[in-house]
């Protein structure tokens, strides 16, 4: 059972005139639609993940449409789709989250845009960058501008954001340039309406087929020598006509302020916290009326010169808000303007941050420098007494405390099948030394935090064998490389195992096979099992067992000698199954499947099967673990071990004993790992297993009344 998006479903068939509520990435969903899209494609991924989630599970409607949706194995599978709009009138749309992602698809994209689209080019990238982030911190702008895309940067509002989609399209088969659309995490998540509009069948379609291929035109092809041509018709004649588009079409938005002496140029997707930073500032009203002119910029590349000129002239300044590194349109507006001889002045990078996330307060300190230089009196000290108040207010609430809030770095899942694997590493290099450890991208990352810290790189999602290749032959021990079955079929199986193999590396993979890409939102991935392979809630060990062999078979397929499959909860047999890659006489590649599936999908399919026995009167067994505190030490060596949020501590009961007790709190899935570890590190029998039965058997509470009876007869009085 995965996550049902039955009623964002629902929302994509509004029709005309009907109202859509909720939040901005389904919106840009909707908006495809209603832009007659033929094709949509995609790798998951953060903010973005909803859109071809909701995609995917909307096939039948989409059938309906005529719309062809196809879940990618990596960002570059999806970039190679939009081929289609190269030769036909197709408009297409891929997803995936920037700035990886784009890197993943660079290749594509520039094979893209060197011939151009005939159909419309629409790239939703989700642009994650800033204080809740989870990659590098790069922009997407270098590559519109490397490759000649259009950028599109929309104003977070659901309505502006569904007319940039219909013009994305547009602008895309006017300039015949791919199009990004940039969306950061708040404009994804940004809640809104909008009126909507009837979806439309694309006039070609998997309903409407075409007859007959293109006719063959080796001008349509990135290759040379015709790669020289395309060169120049980026320069004389796409980018002018983007330019012309956005101009006829008032895509970049000017807003009138009382103040003409001076201007603001923003980004469109940080408009929303530019105008709660001028009101902070005393230089907005409650409705977002400026007082100082702006130029939202909802396409970012590329600029129109005249435009910005037109802007900036009779301005005694204008301040560029430009989110991040390099300062591409402060850099760019700064040569048209001196290409004109205009002398306004230019401020950005000089008042605000040259790199981090645009918060409201950090662009309220930039704001209140700008104000205090051209605006004095005016604006200035409310936002100084306003970042004042705040930084108060934080000083008030630290004092409150009597000391520092622990840290509390990101963590597995309770009752994760990927912990244990880390618990038995640990313990296994406590017999043969520590190795090197190449991460990668996936939820098996959370192995770089405490109490397992493992982990000397993460170079890209599925490169991990690949990024200790130039590690292994310096060093003694052999190396280690984690990845997720994601990872390993996003990237890992041709840019490690296969290279591996063909060089005759010497090392050892461990891929985390749970059966889905969890990190992104647990999509089913070609090595999912199938539905009746899932087992329902009875022994740990049912939890897909051997019932998709898929990546084992591919394995042994492409030469790999040395493979061993192993369930995760085994801790003592994943010890010594790893020892033995590491000590083992074979010379080659050496790899240990680790097998458990995804504790967030075995409990969203087992909980509602639970329910509805439990509704039926039927008999329920669970398993719940605990702690005997009359025996555990209060040495906590198995919470160092293991690391589980329910594995934590309480005040020891003896008062004659300092040291708390270990305990486990509610929450906990009765996955078995503490009493695993226990056993595995020989620690303190501390642990129990309990079988708690809900709607038992007669004779079970005949046997539950005798024991209580004996037990009690047992007892002093």
């Amino acid at each position: 059972m995965e996550v049902s998006f039955s009623k964002e479903i629902g929302q994509l068939r509004l029709k005309e005139g009907e109202v859509f509520h909720g939040e901005g990435i389904l919106a840009i969903t909707k908006a495809l639609l209603q832009s007659g899209v033929a094709y949509v494609g995609g790798y998951q991924g953060a903010p973005v993940s909803h859109l071809l989630d909701v995609m995917v599970q909307a096939r039948p409607y989409l059938d309906e449409l005529g719309v062809h949706v196809e879940a990618c194995s990596n960002e570059a599978s999806a970039a190679a789709m939009l081929g289609a709009s190269i030769h036909y009138p197709l408009r297409g749309a891929v997803t995936w989250k920037s700035i990886v992602g784009t890197n993943v698809a660079s290749d594509a994209l520039s094979n893209l845009s060197s011939p151009g689209v005939k159909g419309g080019a629409l790239i939703v990238v989700g642009e994650d960058y800033g204080e809740g982030a989870s990659v590098i911190q790069e922009r997407t702008h270098a590559y519109a501008l490397k490759s000649t895309m259009c950028l599109l940067d929309p104003r977070p509002h659901l309505p502006q954001m569904v007319k940039m989609v219909e013009h994305g399209f547009r602008l895309s088969e006017a300039s015949n340039m791919p199009a990004i659309l940039e969306l950061r995490i708040r404009a994804c998540h940004v809640r809104g309406s909008f009126v909507a509009a009837d979806n439309r069948p694309p006039p070609v379609s998997t309903r409407q087929l075409m007859e007959d291929p293109a006719k063959f035109d080796y001008m349509r092809l990135a290759h040379p020598p015709v790669t020289f041509r395309h060169e120049k018709l980026k320069s004389e004649e796409r980018i002018p006509a983007a330019r012309q588009y956005i101009v006829d079409n008032g895509l970049n938005e000017l807003m009138p302020g009382e103040h003409d002496d001076l201007g603001i140029i923003v980004q469109g997707g940080l408009y929303n916290a530019l105008i709660r930073s001028l009101q902070q500032c005393g230089l907005a009203n409650a409705f977002g009326e400026s007082k100082i002119p702006l130029l939202v910029l909802n396409v970012t590349y590329p600029l129109v010169p005249e435009q910005v000129a037109q802007f900036c002239a009779g301005k005694r300044a204008v301040l560029v808000v430009e989110e991040g590194q390099p300062d591409y349109i402060e850099q760019e507006i700064a040569a048209h303007l001196r290409r004109r001889d205009l002398q306004t002045k230019l401020h950005g990078k000089d008042l605000l941050p040259l790199g981090g996330e645009y918060t409201v307060e950090v662009l309220s300190q930039g704001l209140a420098h700008f104000a205090s230089s051209y605006l004095p009196g005016e604006g200035p000290e409310e936002a100084k007494r306003w970042l004042a108040g705040n930084q108060q207010r934080r000083q008030s609430a630290a004092a409150l405390l009597d000391q520092p809030l622990p840290a509390r770095p990101p963590s597995f899942c309770v009752g994760c099948p990927e912990r244990p694997v880390f618990a038995a590493l640990k313990l296994a290099q406590e017999k043969m030394g520590p190795v090197h450890v190449a991460a990668d991208i996936g939820c098996h990352a959370f192995g770089t935090f405490e109490p397992f810290s493992m982990g000397h790189s993460i170079l890209g999602y599925g490169m991990s064998l690949a990024s200790r290749a130039g590690v292994s032959p310096m060093m003694q021990r052999r190396t280690l490389a984690i990845m997720g079955d994601g990872g390993f079929w996003h990237n890992g199986l041709l840019t490690g195992v296969q290279s591996a193999v063909f060089n005759g590396d010497d090392a050892v993979l461990l891929i985390f096979k749970n059966g889905y890409t969890s990190a992104t939102g647990t999509q089913e991935i070609i090595s999912t099992p199938a539905e009746d392979a899932k087992f329902g809630a009875g022994d740990k060990s049912q939890s897909v067992v051997h019932t998709n062999r898929t990546i084992e078979s591919t394995l042994q397929g492409l030469g790999v000698k040395w493979m061993r499959t192993v369930h995760t909860y085994h801790v003592d047999e994943m010890r010594r199954t790893i020892l033995d890659a590491f000590t083992s006489d074979f010379n080659g590649l050496k790899v240990i499947v680790a097998e458990g599936e995804c504790q967030l999908e075995r409990q969203r399919r087992i909980k509602p099967w639970i329910a509805s026995l439990l509704k039926k009167g039927q008999r329920v067994m669970r398993v719940k673990y605990g702690v005997d505190e009359d025996v555990c030490t209060g040495d906590h060596a198995c919470i160092r071990l293991s690391g589980c949020p329910t594995l934590t501590l309480k005040d020891n009961p003896d008062p004659l004993k300092v040291d708390p007790v270990a305990t486990v709190v509610d929450g906990c899935v009765g996955c078995g790992l503490c009493g695993a570890n226990a056993h595995a590190a020989t620690l303190c029998p501390s642990f129990y297993r309990a079988e708690v039965v809900q709607n038992p058997k007669w004779h079970e509470r005949l046997l539950h009344s005798l024991r209580g009876a004996v037990m009690r007869a047992l007892q002093p009085a």
